[in-house]
This record gives structure tokens, sequence and C-alpha cells, in this order.
């Protein structure tokens, strides 16, 4: 989804020179693998990791395919979308340009954060959202849809993921490069593990990451006599150790991954 993301905004843009329309393009085109997801693996009852793996493995090849086909293997400079600076406060010493000098899409992704809590765990949608995720049947029971709950989350998920995408063409690289995720989809499911299943846990966690690997770079441009091989593998071990347990027991829901039918209820 992320990869998809990205090519999808880069292409677009590319065709339209319109950064908006590549992000457009790329939440919709999210929307369509989150669809493709939850039909495989809501209705079809085809196992998760079987589905999810094989359309990691389509998104790379078809990206990469089309990618040479539209820039001719090289890294098309594309518009991007420029920080927002917010005078006086942009000129606050460390702070202001860590937080008064940003993106519109950092500013969207504080609200969502805020947004996502409140509405997981202070809205009837929330409710069923989770319910759905512990005891499929509840809700069922209640006379609610299980699979359509489901397929409404894959699919906004796909959205948001091929948001992040769209960030990385649009906003911090601003062009196409094949593989340009470079697992960072892995490290976002690691990023929830080590959040707790939680919004504002998942946040921090990402911020963690995203640190670590700020550090790696950081420490490569000071010519620090260490292989750069290495300090590629940091974001990747926190990683792992966040999946290890480095932050102790992460409790996912209970019916993650497990199909759901009428039949199932007892």
């Amino acid at each position: 989804m992320l990869l998809t993301g990205a090519f999808t905004s880069a292409a677009t843009t590319f065709y339209t020179g319109n950064p908006w329309l590549g992000i457009l393009a790329a939440v919709i085109a999210g929307g369509l693998v989150g669809l493709l997801h939850a039909f495989l693996s809501v209705t079809l009852r085809v196992d998760q990791l079987v589905s999810g793996l094989a359309i990691n493995l389509v998104a790379s090849g078809i990206t990469s395919f089309l990618a040479r086909l539209i820039f001719n293997g090289s890294t098309q400079r594309l518009p991007g979308i420029e920080a927002i600076i917010i005078p006086g406060l942009s000129q606050i010493p460390i702070i202001g340009k860590l937080l008064f000098q940003q993106d519109i899409f950092v500013y969207l992704l504080l609200l969502l954060i805020i947004l996502t809590t409140y509405i997981l765990y202070y809205t009837n949608f929330g409710l069923t959202l989770r319910a759905v995720g512990e005891y499929p049947p509840a809700v069922d029971t209640a006379g609610l849809s299980v699979s359509s709950v489901r397929y409404c989350a894959v699919i906004i998920g796909g959205c948001l993921a091929s948001l992040g995408g769209a960030y990385l063409t649009s906003v911090q690289i601003r062009f196409f490069a094949e593989g340009m995720s470079a697992g960072k989809g892995f490290i976002a499911i690691a990023a929830l593990i080590f959040g707790k299943w939680h919004p504002v846990g998942s946040a921090l966690a990402s911020l963690l990451f995203g640190a670590t690997e700020a550090l790696q770079l950081r420490i490569q441009a000071l010519g620090v006599n260490i292989p750069y091989q290495f300090l590629l593998m940091l974001p990747y071990l926190i990683a792992i150790l966040a999946l290890v347990g480095l932050a102790g027991k992460s409790t996912p829901p209970k019916a993650l991954g497990i199909p759901y039918f009428k039949s199932d209820r007892q």
C-alpha cells in the first residue's frame, strides 16, 4: 500500500503537475488495494499473510515495471508540497523549526492521532470495530455485519497507508524509485505492536523509529568510521527488538487474522 501510494502519487503528479491530485490519486489507489485485500481475506477467507504477501509481490513488480515505462528509469524530479512557515513562532529556538516549519501533513497527522483515539474509544463505531477485533459473534448478535466493518477498516487503512507512500514522493523525496518504501510497512507493523495497539503508543513508537533512522543519517554525515551498512540496520534492529517483546507484552485483538462467517456463531 505504501509503494502503491508512492508510485500513484508520483505518476499522477508527473502527468498533471499537481501534487495535490497525486495525493488524491494515491489515497484512491490505496483504498482499492485495501478493497482487494479485504475481498481475499474477508470474503474468500484467504489467509491474511498469504494475501498480504501476494499483494506485496504484485505491487513491487507492477510499480517497478510501470515506473520504467513512465520515468524511463530516471529519478524524475517532481513538484512537491512546501512546508508552512508560521511567522514568529518559526523563529523560536529549537522548537520553532521542529513544530512551526512543517508541511500540512505533519499537522494533519497530529490531528489524526487525536481523532483516531477519540473514534476508537469514545464512539459507537469504535466500539463496534474493537468488538469485531476481539469477539465478532457479539457484533453479529447485535445485528451488525462483521464483514462490512472489516471491509471498512481495511479500506480506510489502505487509504492511510498509501497516504504515507504519497508523502515520500510529494514531500520528502519528490521522485519515485523502485522499492522506495524499503520495508517501512513492516516497521509500521512493528510500531503498532510496540505501541501496544493504541494510536498514541503507536505514534510514539513511530517517532522512535523515525528518530533512529534520522540518527543513522546524521552519523553517516559526520563521517564516523562505521560501515554504513551497520547504520542502515539501526531502524530495523529497533523494530526487531520491539517485535521480540522488549517493550513488554503486547496483546493483539483475539480475532485478528481469523475469518468469520455467520455459521461460526455459537
